[in-house]
């Protein structure tokens, strides 16, 4: 991590991928609220793209709200028009997407996708790379809200099918249709002794 990153953490931190969009029903937004409200419940802190708006927005309002620790990481060039979040425990700019990843990968100590676009696609498949490639050994979940993500997990499948991806490294990226199966997964992560979950 970059030395002058100034840490006010204390919490384990979750990356939350999400849509800078709430998209265009109900239980994504619902569900995205959710969720955060049960990880800061957990004792869970947010480590995610740093933006105000979508579902990103409202990850970071619930954390805060929940008196949870939260840091965002946005690139300078996305600050014209996905507007940073002013009341975070940290917020970091950085210069390029790289450096946002790579900082949200060290900090956190599990990824979850939750519906999203392109961008939340790539940061679950790439962090996904990087396990295979044994750069990390955290938890990755994709949370399934509405069977929003079957097509991607059919093609996972596909992929195992005709002989591109290993089995193993398929099994890496858990599928989670409920909360019960996200804290069941975060319930045998090694975080500080005086966390409980």
């Amino acid at each position: 991590m970059n030395e002058t990153v100034k840490v006010k953490t204390t919490q384990p931190l979750i990356a939350l991928y999400c849509g800078s969009r709430a998209g265009n029903k109900a239980i994504y937004l619902n569900s995205a609220i959710e969720l955060a409200q049960g990880l800061a419940e957990h004792r869970f802190g947010l480590v995610y793209g740093g933006a105000s708006i979508g579902l990103m927005g409202q990850v970071a309002d619930t954390f805060s709200e929940f008196n949870a620790e939260t840091v965002g990481v946005i690139p300078q060039f996305m600050l014209d028009y996905e507007v940073a979040h002013t009341e975070l425990t940290e917020l970091h700019v950085v210069n390029t997407m790289h450096e946002r990843k790579a900082m949200m990968a060290e900090r956190a100590n599990a990824f979850i996708a939750l519906p999203g676009g392109l961008g939340t696609f790539e940061e679950i498949l790439e962090i996904a790379t990087w396990g295979q490639l044994e750069q990390h050994h955290k938890p990755m979940m994709i949370y399934n809200v509405n069977g929003y993500y079957d097509a991607l997990i059919a093609q996972l499948d596909h992929a195992v099918a005709e002989g591109f991806l290993p089995l193993h490294h398929r099994a890496k990226i858990i599928i989670c249709t409920n909360l019960l199966e996200i804290y069941t997964v975060l319930n045998n992560l090694d975080v500080p002794k005086n966390v409980s979950i």
